[in-house]
């Protein structure tokens, strides 16, 4: 009661005191600094650092106190860091960040907020200890959680959150090598069959004779391709360096100096690039060339890949036939299938857009009727059409440019 007899509800003290502070901070920040000296500025910093981790414990209490007693129930919120998130005008996910931080402190890491409130430990530290705690594994006891903590907030002392979160990974090896060990193995397997199941590769091509491309390999993988890439880039074997620019072209040197010897078959035949050009490309005329997968190349550049292993050069005649090699054997050569990838471009099937490395040869006449083994007497079929030729129930129909549709038979 105040003297004259009207009742005061002054709160609870730490409500009072928070709106205390809240006035001084408002008074600081409206007062000039212009007189402070250099030491003085930079100890008012620290000062300030300190009561931000002690503002940062006492935030850490009130919103455990909120979740565990349910606070926010009686204003139909349906949780702490959602009623929190819209009061305060913070994300979502930050609120829900820091109300789950807050509960793990006070549930299982009360040195951590201890830590804090006496303000020798940063909040992104102390998030930093927690998460690294937390992240042992389950069969790790007690005991050992506790003294990994403990190594960690002593070591806080010496380190940033972020050196801090790499001690944290290892923490095991220090309290605890022989567990240490073991989980970094298991730990190790786990993400190596992550990274491997994980690998991909993309390429597009923008139209004006460059491709794109994006790709993920396993951290040890792209560490052999690094080495290798540098390798060809050092300026010492005349390379342009460790630069965007020098390793693109070392990436393209690697591919042309590739072994062919060690390329798997595709499709029958060696993962070769086949070059179809006229004999007067060949020659020295102007006429462009083109690859077997449709791009087209210049006349210069088609007469430097017929030189090079791994390149099949395909010299069409005047009326741009293939001769024909070999007629003695059942199953068609290397050589007829370079052939038939460089006339058929794929399936013949009407729709069908297999390439050729995804094809068989086929014969037009079957072998078992006297059919002979020839480009002219064969062409090219994906897996499915190839078993459709073979099948009773369907029938091939030949159509002008080599194309063929399959029925199924009445």
């Amino acid at each position: 009661m105040t003297s004259t007899g009207q009742h005061v509800d002054r709160g609870h003290p730490v409500g009072v005191a928070l709106g205390h502070l809240k006035d001084r901070l408002a008074l600081l920040g409206q007062g000039p600094v212009w007189s402070m000296r250099d030491a003085e500025v930079r100890q008012a910093v620290l000062d300030l650092t300190e009561v931000a981790s002690m503002v940062a414990a006492l935030e850490i209490t009130l919103l455990a106190h909120a979740h565990r007693t349910g606070a926010v129930d009686e204003v139909g919120a349906t949780s702490v860091a959602a009623w929190w998130a819209h009061e305060s005008r913070m994300t979502a996910v930050e609120a829900h960040r820091r109300v789950t931080h807050a509960v793990a402190v006070e549930e299982r890491h009360a040195e951590v907020g201890a830590a804090l409130a006496a303000g020798g430990l940063r909040a992104e530290q102390a998030r930093v200890v927690v998460d690294a705690v937390d992240a042992l594994p389950a069969e790790v006891d007690a005991a050992v959680r506790d003294q990994a903590r403990a190594h960690l907030l002593a070591e806080a002392e010496h380190h940033d959150a972020r050196a801090l979160r790499v001690l944290g990974r290892r923490v095991l090896d220090v309290v605890a090598p022989e567990v240490g060990e073991a989980q970094l193995a298991k730990d190790l397997a786990a993400e190596e069959r992550a990274a491997e199941a994980a690998q991909r590769l993309t390429m597009s091509d923008d139209g004006h004779g460059r491709t794109h491309g994006r790709f993920t390999l396993p951290t040890w993988k792209a560490d052999l391709m690094r080495k290798v890439l540098q390798a060809l880039a050092s300026p010492r074997h005349g390379g342009l360096g460790a630069t965007p620019e020098g390793m693109g072209k070392a990436f393209g040197e690697f591919i042309e100096r590739f072994p062919t010897d060690r390329v798997p078959d595709a499709g029958g035949v060696p993962a070769t690039v086949v070059v179809t050009m006229s004999h007067e490309t060949l020659t020295g005329g102007l006429r462009a060339a083109q690859l077997d997968t449709g791009t087209m190349i210049s006349p210069g550049l088609a007469r430097q890949l017929a030189c090079r292993a791994g390149v099949i050069p395909v010299v069409l005649g005047g009326e741009s036939q293939v001769l024909d090699v070999g007629r003695k054997r059942r199953l068609h050569s290397e050589t007829q299938r370079l052939a038939l990838a460089a006339r058929d471009r794929g399936c013949t099937t009407i729709g069908c857009d297999r390439p050729p490395a995804w094809c068989e040869a086929h014969h037009d006449t079957p072998w078992s009727q006297g059919g002979g083994t020839s480009v002219d007497d064969g062409r090219l079929l994906c897996s499915r059409h190839h078993h459709l030729a073979h099948h009773p129930a369907y029938e091939m129909t030949h159509h002008p440019g080599r194309k063929v549709s399959f029925t199924r038979r009445e």
